[in-house]
């Protein structure tokens, strides 16, 4: 027999959890664990997505490719970060309910507003510690950049990326979005000028993707206004925004093209001596210098080994082209699904449409930007991620609470999806 008071804990904890991720990742995964608790206890159906088979293929690649490593132990923190993924079936099973999960997604719009404005003080400060020190602003600040309530400048922009996204898609398709926009409006532009003083090239391309997407499906006659507001950004934009702009075609000894070459040229090295199953989670790391081509010269780059800097490259020499390819399947399938589900919608404002379209915008930019960074590597990355697709497929439930607008889901999710 369920307990109703156990599962709105639950309810709570888990929307509580989704929401803190944009501020700190262990409160957001103490709660995924209370909130998983509390639903169990609660005796609620336990329900997932309908990509349970790519899903548990590809984590039972990450376990054969880790078993079959010659270091098991060293694969650990991949098998323990398995645990996140159970932020999918929390959501899925529990945030059945348009007007709670529209409020997690503004949530994450004005925690993600605070955290861009930390930065903000926290560039000023940068900059001012460049001047004391005598130092080029670009040369000091390309490696110290601002990192809101992250730790890491790259996890800060990839956040305030995935805000961006869906805040966006709020705006352009959501009926609720009608009333104060000109409050999140706002609370988008501040998102977006930490997102481009955090200087991260890749979240920048793969964000601009999104935004063309989204622009696509809202009013694509914009389109043709995207090279004019790109040049006059550029023509505006303060010196460090121009010299990082310009670092994508003609870097300096600063920038991090160099050794990203090397790093994609040793992962194809990896993948070639060792494609089915890969050296096994944690060993591209570890084994690095050994696959390193000859002719590279020594010493290498300045730059950061700990992986290879490209999702596709990194799980092939990892865990084996399989594993990669199931990957992308489970990526083509989620924008085939929400796809689907957009066709089926009638014209008009929506909730539904809303995080269906966020939801392949949010793939899409994932799989842009992992062209240049190991995205779903990051725990918080992973868990925003895993929040927007289940929410996504959420929006493809006929069973979901949706407040009268109007707009009606003709689709019916194929298949049982309880667990």
């Amino acid at each position: 027999m369920k307990n109703p008071v156990l599962l709105q804990v639950a309810r709570w904890l888990t929307f509580a959890s989704c929401a803190a991720i944009v501020v700190s990742i262990s409160a957001s995964q103490i709660l995924l664990g209370l909130a998983l608790a509390a639903l169990l206890l609660s005796r609620e159906k336990l329900q997932l997505p309908p990509i349970k088979l790519p899903l548990g293929l590809f984590l039972l690649g990450t376990l054969v490719a880790i078993a079959f490593s010659g270091n098991p132990a060293a694969g650990l923190p991949q098998v323990k970060k398995i645990y996140v993924f159970f932020q999918l079936l929390v959501v899925f099973s529990l945030l059945r309910d348009m007007a709670l999960i529209r409020w997690l997604f503004l949530t994450w719009a004005a925690l993600g507003s605070i955290s861009a404005g930390l930065s903000f003080v926290q560039f000023a400060h940068k900059v001012q510690q460049a001047h004391a020190t005598g130092t080029d602003v670009y040369s000091y600040y390309v490696g110290e950049r601002i990192t809101g309530f992250m730790s890491h400048w790259y996890t800060f922009s990839a956040e305030e990326m995935f805000v961006l996204i869906m805040l966006t898609s709020y705006l352009f398709f959501a009926r609720a979005a009608q009333k104060r926009m000109w409050l999140w409006v706002a609370v988008a532009l501040v998102s977006s000028l930490g997102l481009l003083l955090a200087e991260t090239r890749g979240v920048w391309i793969a964000t601009a993707v999104a935004a063309l997407y989204l622009l696509w499906f809202w009013r694509p006659w914009l389109i043709t206004l995207a090279p004019i507001l790109v040049i006059a950004g550029f023509l505006f934009a303060p010196p460090v925004i121009r010299e990082r702009l310009t670092s994508i075609l003609h870097p300096g000894t600063l920038d991090s093209n160099e050794f990203r070459k090397v790093t994609w040229r040793t992962g194809l090295r990896m993948i070639e001596r060792h494609p089915w199953l890969g050296l096994g989670p944690e060993m591209p790391r570890i084994h690095f210098d050994e696959y390193v081509p000859a002719d590279i010269p020594r010493p290498l780059p300045v730059g950061s080994y700990m992986h290879l800097h490209n999702i596709y490259l990194h799980y092939a020499a990892e865990r084996g082209i399989p594993t990669l390819l199931v990957f992308l399947w489970l990526m083509g399938q989620i924008i085939w699904d929400f796809w689907h589900g957009l066709r089926t919608l009638q014209p008009g404002r929506d909730d539904r449409r809303f995080l269906l379209h966020g939801g392949i915008a949010v793939v899409l930019a994932i799989l842009v930007d992992g062209v240049a960074n190991m995205n779903l590597g990051d725990s918080e990355v992973l868990t925003m991620f895993l929040v927007v697709v289940a929410c996504g497929y959420l929006a493809l439930e006929k069973d979901v609470n949706q407040p009268s607008s109007g707009a009606t889901l003709a689709f019916h999710s194929a298949g049982d999806n309880t667990l």
